[in-house]
C-alpha cells in the first residue's frame, strides 16, 4: 500500500476496515428514554468542563434499537445522557453507552468519541409494556419499563423532529503510542434529515444496579419524571470540535 492508499482508508484495520465512510443513515431508529432526577453531585462528577449541568438535576437513561443502519447493520445500544450547557447553549452530553455491535462501537469511539463499550442491551415490547434491559457480562445492570403507546404527543411532527436535533456532545480521548494523550476534545454533532414517524409519552420505571464495568447506577434514580418512546429516520453526520483540551 502506498501513502495515497493508506490515507484513503476509512479506518482500521487497513485490510478490512470496521466501518465505511459516512455520513450514516438510520431507518426506523427506535428510542426509549426514561428521564429521571438524580444526585446533583454525582451528575457534576460525570460532566467534563467546560460543560455545565443544565440545573434540572435530570439524567436521561436510553435504549436505542437500530434495525437498518448504513455501514453498521442492525444493533441496539443503551446508555446515559446528561442535559448540559455549553457557553449557555443547551446540549446533551453522552456519559456512557453499551452496544452489541463491533462496527458501530469502533466507529463511534474513533470518529465522534462516543463512550462505547460492548454490552448486551435489548429493547422489546412485552405484552402491553415497552421494556429495555442491559446486561453486562451476563449480569443485569438496568431495566426500564413504560406503558406502550398510551399517549401520543407532538401533533406537529416537525416540532418533535426539531427537538430530536438537539446538539450532542462527547468527550473524545485517544492515546499516543507512548500512552500519553494524543487527542482530547469535546466533539459535537447535530442529527440531520430527521423524519419523525411516531412519538409517545407515558409512565415509566427505571431500575439501575451497581456494576464496576457498567456504572450506570453511579447516577442514582431519585425520581422518575417520565418516559418517551419515538421512532425516526435520521442521518448521523460527522462532528466538529467544541473544545480542544490540548490547544
Amino acid at each position: 500500500m502506498n501513502r495515497d492508499t493508506i490515507l484513503s482508508l476509512p479506518g482500521m484495520p487497513p485490510g478490512n476496515p470496521s466501518f465505511p465512510f459516512g455520513p450514516y443513515r438510520f431507518i426506523d431508529r427506535e428510542y426509549f428514554i426514561v428521564a429521571y432526577e438524580s444526585d446533583p453531585q454525582a451528575v457534576r462528577a460525570f460532566v467534563p468542563e467546560p460543560l455545565e449541568p443544565d440545573g434540572s438535576g435530570q439524567v436521561f437513561y436510553e435504549w436505542i434499537k437500530m434495525p437498518d443502519s448504513s455501514g453498521f447493520g442492525s444493533y441496539t445500544e443503551s446508555g446515559v445522557v446528561i442535559p448540559c450547557l455549553f457557553r449557555g447553549a443547551p446540549v446533551n452530553y453522552t456519559a456512557m453507552m453499551f452496544l452489541d455491535n463491533e462496527p458501530a462501537t469502533t466507529a463511534g469511539r474513533e470518529i465522534w468519541g462516543f463512550p462505547k463499550r460492548l454490552g448486551e442491551p435489548r429493547l422489546r415490547v412485552a405484552s402491553d409494556t415497552l421494556t429495555g434491559t442491559l446486561d453486562y457480562g451476563g449480569e443485569r445492570v438496568a431495566t426500564g419499563t413504560m406503558v406502550y403507546k398510551a399517549e401520543t404527543v407532538c401533533p406537529e411532527p416537525q416540532d418533535c423532529a426539531d427537538k430530536a436535533a438537539k446538539t450532542q456532545v462527547n468527550l473524545k480521548l485517544i492515546p499516543d503510542v507512548d500512552g500519553s494523550v494524543k487527542v482530547a476534545q469535546l466533539v459535537a454533532f447535530d442529527p440531520a434529515d430527521i423524519t419523525m414517524k411516531g412519538f409517545w409519552r407515558g409512565n415509566a420505571r427505571l431500575d439501575l444496579r451497581a456494576h464496576v464495568n457498567a456504572p450506570v447506577a453511579d447516577l442514582p434514580v431519585r425520581r422518575v419524571v417520565d418516559g418517551k418512546h419515538f421512532i425516526a429516520d435520521l442521518t448521523l453526520p460527522y462532528g466538529r470540535v467544541l473544545h480542544d483540551y490540548l490547544a
